[in-house]
């Protein structure tokens, strides 16, 4: 019993460590950093997004910091209803991740 206590202990504090390492970041911090020129501007990352997938509009944004690095979550959405999740490395546009939302 003494062991799975432990066990699930260890599991917990991880799982905890792992979720504060993430933050969303509120609209005026995200205004402040692309005007002190730390991030790209949203209008560029989001037409980096969309140049991945022509004919999609933006559905949902979000800036987040994790690990020291400002990602840019884009949702896109086509004219048949289909869905993609892109994130973007804020500071360079790169794409990190692309995928349809299923």
């Amino acid at each position: 019993m003494k062991h799975l206590t432990a066990l699930i202990t260890t599991v917990t504090l991880a799982l905890g460590a792992t979720a504060v390492q993430a933050r969303d970041l509120g609209p005026d911090e995200a205004l402040r950093l692309r005007d002190a020129g730390t991030i790209q501007s949203f209008e560029k990352l989001n037409a980096a997004a969309i140049a991945r997938h022509p004919g999609t509009t933006v559905k949902e944004t979000e800036l987040e910091e994790s690990y020291g690095k400002y990602l840019y979550q884009v949702e896109l959405r086509d004219a048949k209803g289909v869905e993609w999740d892109l994130e973007l490395d804020a500071v360079t546009g790169e794409i990190l991740k692309d995928h349809q939302d299923t």
